[in-house]
């Protein structure tokens, strides 16, 4: 039988080195491999591309990583909370690539679905556009966007087999399903990992064909961005 469980995060993130490019998953703070992020910043690795929709916050996900200064570039679509990116980008520091959201999304699955490249309005006629092929379509002009290329694409589950499979639980589905299988190794972190054959094969949302190491993860924090524009009284 199949079994893609390792014991321990550190063993899920074992080949991560210096340089590579990396997909996470994740909206904001809702549904982030929080366990994987933690071992990162612990290991030190450095000089990171990290692909994700956000780049967390000043003190928690991927935000943990640009303290400690461990990525080089961000692709990214939404960071507007993480007052150390804004810093470090305008400082130089920071490599940033701003990407329309569905464009992200549709680079992230057209990678796990093996497709090269594909053509999308957005962007057209905007700096996104730059250096980039354009053709026409019935009129409309569009952009064409490739496919990511990532060594390790690591997402979060809330219940995953002992075969890689997975199901995601209401909105922390987010980006996760597209981003597994949209890198040479997936790593999915689950808060329940249980024997392959227990879940219900109908609410299975990736199967585990995507996924090469499975492991269960321990204390989430699972925090929620909250904008506060006036004071409680």
């Amino acid at each position: 039988m199949i079994n893609k469980t390792v014991k321990s995060v550190q063993e899920a993130l074992q080949g991560i080195e210096d340089g590579m490019t990396l997909i996470l998953g994740g909206f904001g703070l809702c549904g982030i491999p929080e366990n994987s992020i933690a071992e990162l910043v612990r290991k030190g690795t450095k000089q990171l591309t990290c692909i994700s929709n956000n780049a967390g916050v000043d003190d928690f996900g991927l935000g943990l990583l640009l303290q400690k200064k461990q990525i080089k570039k961000m692709i990214s679509s939404y960071v507007g909370e993480n007052a150390e990116f804004e810093r470090q980008m305008l400082s130089g520091e920071l490599e940033v690539e701003l990407i329309p959201q569905g464009t992200l999304a549709e680079r992230c699955r057209v990678a796990q679905a093996g497709i090269p490249a594909f053509y999308t309005p957005a962007g057209y006629g905007t700096e996104v556009a730059i250096g980039k092929e354009t053709r026409e379509f019935n009129g409309k002009m569009y952009v064409m966007e490739q496919a990511f290329k990532a060594d390790f694409a690591i997402v979060k589950a809330w219940k995953g087999d002992t075969a890689g499979n997975l199901i995601f639980k209401g909105t922390a589905r987010n980006f996760n399903p597209v981003m597994a299988g949209a890198g040479n190794i997936t790593i999915a972190e689950v808060e329940e990992l249980v024997e392959a054959g227990t879940l219900d094969p109908n609410q299975i949302h990736i199967p585990g064909i995507f996924v090469q190491r499975i492991f269960q993860g321990e204390k989430y924090e699972k925090r929620i961005e909250k904008r506060t524009v006036r004071e409680k009284k």
